[in-house]
């Protein structure tokens, strides 16, 4: 497995692009709300990374993906697909997921959204879910391994009475989208070997189910659901291993670390 060293450079240009990513979740946040649909959603997305940013949507056009953000409504894990059609509800949890590409380098970052009266168990969800993100992230450090950040998601996600997706992960990220290493986010022994070192960056994005970790892909071969059809939740960051610990280049303005109590 070839996991890229990114030197000083590359880390300023990924910073960058991390910041623009978070950027644009800080702009969508106020017209997230009931009535909206997805397509409008990422219309306007679309126009404040293109125009008002000067970046790419790198995930337009992605092996076909037809959308600048995936953005996924309750049930809906991952990949959803922005749809005039699909207007938020009152109750609903939505992921929004945005990747922008700036002088050649991805920013990648997504969020939960509570839309209107959310129920206490909806919410409790999306708040482990980005607990389970954030201790994940506080494992990272040179010379610990992926195996250290994943048992810590998974223990807490567990505890919690939840289960952790393992088909889809988190992953390095650089010039390209998708890079070594994959980040799984459940405690799988081959992790054990992959140790972390200054100059690494990927992503941490947990996806936590309400009921069992099964999935499955809808027909148009995008949209993953929850087999059960119960609630999922998933927070994404991503940060760069450094000589004493981490950066994350994805933070949101006033954003603090979120652990358990």
């Amino acid at each position: 497995m070839a996991i890229k060293i990114k030197t000083p450079e590359e880390i300023e240009k990924l910073r960058i692009a991390g910041r623009l990513a978070a950027e644009v979740l800080e702009m969508i946040e106020p017209h997230v709300e009931v009535g909206v649909s997805t397509g409008e959603l990422n219309r306007i997305m679309h126009d404040h990374m293109v125009n008002k940013q000067g970046v790419i949507p790198a995930t337009l056009n992605y092996h076909g993906f037809p959308a600048s953000s995936c953005i996924s409504i309750n049930q809906v894990v991952c990949h959803g697909i922005p749809d005039d059609g699909k207007k938020l509800k009152d109750g609903d949890i939505v992921n929004i997921d945005v990747t922008v590409i700036k002088d050649g380098y991805h920013g990648d970052t997504s969020r939960m959204f509570e839309v209107g009266d959310v129920k206490p168990y909806a919410s409790r969800l999306c708040q482990v879910a980005r607990e389970c993100m954030w201790l994940g992230i506080e494992q990272v450090k040179p010379g610990a391994s992926l195996y250290d950040v994943a048992l810590e998601i998974q223990k807490h996600a567990e505890k919690n009475n939840y289960s952790v997706v393992r088909e889809y992960c988190g992953h390095g990220i650089g010039a390209d989208f998708h890079e070594e290493p994959q980040v799984l986010h459940y405690a799988a022994p081959e992790l054990k070997d992959i140790v972390l070192k200054p100059g690494m960056v990927f992503t941490i994005e947990p996806m936590i189910n309400l009921g069992k970790a099964a999935v499955r892909l809808l027909g148009d071969n995008w949209t993953v659901i929850t087999k059960d059809r119960k609630l999922s939740a998933q927070w994404e960051h991503m940060l760069a291993v450094t000589e004493d610990g981490y950066e994350i280049f994805t933070l949101r303005q006033g954003e603090e670390p979120v652990l358990p109590e």
